[in-house]
């Protein structure tokens, strides 16, 4: 192995950024990438300096997915051992998607199988027209099995009936319309768009917005019942009388901004 699996930074203004950078392998994974992003990711999550974190790569794809180097080295196991390494992948995908943080990716390239998961994982995901993201597992005899929730959470079961069975080329346009993607944009305007939804995520409580991913989970796919209406009374009960909310109502109020803004 030669080189960085991938560049970790934490701006002043508490961006986390992580940066995939195996371009000569299409940024694909590998356990020791998977075992240290998820670290990385973990210890965002714990950084009181951390606000937001930005998903990035470097080269001509976002991520290619599974290495398929590792993956055939893998075949070769137990079927122990086989479990035990999709479980990593499982945990990765899964402390993406249940971080407490905002999350972005900059989709700069294509992206397949599991590069399309990490996107699924984050809560917003700005791609560059002319970009593709490919459900590419079928074509190698395999099924997206780790990513599958996450994708199926973007895109919808009835879209995922289609593209993971003809691992068609999505493109950056499709999927916008398909809910996987935010917002397409020219390859020049990646970064200032990036830098634009960080300055809108600066302007909001970080706790206030760790308890809307929370809030977001709990309901997806639940029906509206008693036990719905007496979470969310409770959720927006407590909040409100917290030291943030308190805060922020006085700050608006008062007509400057709250103290947890940074310029």
């Amino acid at each position: 192995m030669t080189g960085p699996l991938f560049v970790e930074e934490i701006s002043d203004r508490g961006i986390a950024r992580l940066t995939l950078t195996r371009p000569k392998v299409h940024n694909a994974f590998n356990d020791a990438l998977i075992r240290e992003l998820t670290a990385a990711l973990e210890g965002f999550d714990s950084d009181s300096r951390v606000r937001a974190v930005i998903l990035a790569a470097q080269g001509k794809y976002f991520s290619a997915g599974a290495d398929l180097n590792w993956m055939k080295a893998m075949a070769e196991e137990s079927e122990a051992a086989n479990v035990a390494d999709a479980q990593a992948l499982a945990k990765l995908m899964s402390t993406l998607n249940t971080l407490s943080k905002p999350t972005i990716a900059l989709v700069q390239g294509s992206a397949f199988g599991g590069g399309v998961g990490l996107a699924a994982c984050c809560d917003i995901v700005i791609a560059v027209e002319g970009v593709s993201f490919t459900l590419s597992e079928v074509r190698l005899g395999l099924i997206p099995a780790v990513i599958a929730p996450y994708v199926v959470a973007a895109i919808g079961a009835r879209a995922s009936r289609r593209y993971f069975q003809t691992a068609e080329r999505i493109s950056a346009w499709q999927a916008h319309r398909l809910g996987l993607v935010h917002e397409v944009v020219p390859r020049g305007d990646l970064e200032s768009t990036a830098r634009r939804l960080v300055d809108d995520l600066l302007a909001g409580g970080p706790q206030a917005q760790a308890e809307s991913k929370d809030l977001i989970h709990a309901v997806a796919g639940r029906p509206l019942d008693q036990g719905v209406m007496d979470d969310t009374a409770s959720r927006i009960a407590r909040i409100r009388r917290s030291p943030e909310g308190l805060e922020g109502v006085a700050a608006f109020l008062e007509k400057r901004k709250p103290d947890w803004h940074r310029d």
